[in-house]
């Protein structure tokens, strides 16, 4: 059974705020957008701001039956920049991904001027739930860093650590993914395992477990640890996965979204408030579901 919290949990947590946060979406003029917010607004989570072409997005909610009276419209021809400013200006506390294409959006938040860079690397971090074996985890980096160096991977190792712990992790328990858990020269990544893991017990000591290289069966099946003799912590009970490269987390990703019967959202990590980032492919499901783990972010920020 996992620490994290299953999105149930996360719906009773957004329910529980004093108050609902101001969220900015940059591309409102998309059904799924407009359902998730509509949906979020009701439950009494959000105050909704829709950067776009208000003209589409007026549309677009009247072919849907979307009431638009508690919203606020941007009417903008940059909705990407233009949301990103509702964000660093303090009008909105969350940024949603909508109907705009990744390097727009990027190049907004990534402006050192008018965006939400810091000095942290930026990574899509999955929370993943797969209620047939009651296992919650997060995947990183799922969306953004191609190949990490290793002083990227320890940037990355916190986010997971530090996303975990917002979460209700006391002792998050990590897993360094690789194709193997034997280190092997000739595949490089496993290589970083050991200098990961001194750099969680020198920053943490025993507040988390990090333990690799692991394979994805040992990282998340108790048998495969028993049937491969190997007595880890970490076998068989990861509440975070941490990635060798976007190659690896995507298609992994991906995989268990299509093939298996699971429940899933994301945010960036890194940026100065946290980010609804999935695909423009994905349901209104997947979108409530990434804004009830985002708030739970923000509450514990």
């Amino acid at each position: 059974m996992s620490d994290l919290p299953s999105f149930d949990t996360l719906y009773e947590q957004a329910e529980q705020n004093s108050a609902p946060v101001a969220v900015a979406a940059a591309g409102g003029a998309d059904e799924t957008v407009l359902e998730a917010m509509s949906q979020a607004t009701e439950r009494g989570w959000i105050h909704p701001i829709l950067c776009g072409s208000e003209v589409e997005i007026r549309r677009l909610a009247d072919a849907r039956e979307i009431s638009l009276d508690s919203f606020t419209l941007v009417d903008s021809e940059e909705p990407a920049v233009d949301a990103v400013r509702c964000v660093q200006s303090g009008q909105a506390a969350l940024l949603m991904k909508g109907q705009v294409a990744t390097p727009d959006l990027m190049r907004a938040v990534l402006n050192r001027e008018t965006g939400l860079r810091t000095e942290r690397i930026i990574c899509q971090m999955v929370l993943m739930e797969i209620p047939r074996d009651d296992k919650r985890f997060l995947m990183t980096d799922t969306g953004i860093t191609i190949r990490p160096s290793l002083g990227q991977k320890q940037d990355l190792l916190r986010h997971i650590v530090e996303t975990a712990t917002r979460l209700g992790s006391e002792s998050p328990r990590i897993a360094l993914m690789a194709a193997t858990e034997k280190p092997n020269e000739a595949m490089p990544d496993t290589l970083d395992a050991e200098p990961l893991m001194t750099y969680a017990r020198q920053t943490w000591d025993d507040r988390c477990a990090v333990s690799g290289p692991l394979s994805f069966d040992l990282a998340y099946a108790t048998r495969a640890g028993a049937r491969k003799n190997i007595d880890d912590p970490v076998a068989g009970h990861a509440d975070g996965m941490l990635f060798p490269d976007l190659l690896s987390a995507n298609l992994t990703v991906k995989a268990i979204m299509y093939t298996a019967d699971c429940r899933f959202g994301g945010i960036l990590c890194g940026t100065s408030a946290p980010v609804v980032f999935m695909s423009r492919a994905d349901d209104t499901v997947t979108r409530l579901n990434s804004l009830a783990y985002a708030l739970q972010i923000v509450r514990n920020h």
